[in-house]
């Protein structure tokens, strides 16, 4: 009873308390949906900020009465921010020392098939190439997890599903996925939303007026056609979405756009004042 306890808290940890705010742009939450009730694992692509997080935290609010979720409620979603020093052993789990003891403790990944919760590796090339071989067995008819260091094989639980993301703008010949990796993943696109569907994203998320949203979602139009001229990736959705806070809090405009998309873009002091020409040409105070 008290293992049973203890598995029903891990659940309700991951569970989302709340319905996060997400606009759909295109038919991505009908292929989320598919994806997940047929066990498909899914790769989610695009810029950065675009909104692939907030679109898997819907995701799973969204999805009450399918497999791994109550009624009531959606599926848990347990998150992995990846990065270059990733390690098999924190994904799957480790052994620690307590005393003259050694305890096991469940990684995310374990936690998310044991539970059957939405495992999401957020920036998955950001990992080492050889740990990210070991979701291998999960993404295919198997939907099983080797555990070496405990000589276990898991077998996931119904509603695990394992969803990846990674933004192509910034891959390269060292950072970029094995094709054996992105083979056994469908994949969703994303990119920045229309200026009509930003700016109501951006009304929505800053609590700034419709007029001011706006004009914001203008400035990232001509903010992204400066790619060409030496800006690595143009602004995202989330950054816009600051300077609709600091607006809404009473900071002036330009003020607000300088802090939130000129200085959080770039250093280079070149494309810093084109950035500042853009700004200026919108909002003119």
């Amino acid at each position: 009873m008290a293992e049973q306890a203890f598995k029903q808290m891990q659940i309700e940890d991951f569970r989302l308390t709340s319905e996060p705010y997400y606009l759909p742009i295109a038919d991505e939450v009908q292929l989320f949906e598919t994806a997940y009730d047929q066990n498909v694992p899914v790769l989610l692509k695009g810029p950065t900020g675009c909104g692939k997080t907030r679109f898997v935290e819907y995701m799973s609010w969204r999805l009450h009465g399918h497999l791994g979720s109550r009624d009531d409620e959606g599926v848990p979603l347990i998150t992995v921010a990846c990065h270059e020093d990733l390690t098999a052993s924190d994904l799957v789990g480790r052994y620690l020392l307590e005393g003259e003891e050694t305890r096991w403790i469940d990684g995310p990944i374990t936690r998310a098939v044991k539970v059957g919760a939405i495992c999401y590796l957020d920036e998955i090339v950001e990992a080492r190439k050889d740990t990210t071989v070991l979701i291998h067995p999960l993404t295919d008819y198997r939907r099983l997890l080797p555990i070496d260091k405990r000589g276990d094989l898991l077998e996931a639980a119904p509603g695990f599903l394992l969803v990846l993301s990674y933004n192509p703008g910034y891959q390269s010949a060292l950072k970029d996925l094995k094709h054996s990796t992105r083979q056994r993943f469908i994949a969703i696109e994303f990119d920045y939303p229309p200026r009509d569907q930003e700016a109501e994203i951006i009304r929505t998320e800053s609590g700034c007026s419709q007029e001011m949203a706006n004009e914001l979602a203008k400035l990232a139009e001509k903010v992204r056609n400066l790619k060409e001229h030496g800006l690595a990736e143009g602004v995202s959705t989330r950054l816009l979405v600051y300077a609709g806070k600091l607006i809404a809090s009473g900071i002036a405009p330009r003020r607000a756009c300088q802090s939130a998309v000129v200085w959080g873009l770039t250093d280079d002091l070149e494309v810093q004042r084109s950035l500042e020409e853009v700004v200026t040409s919108i909002f003119a105070d």
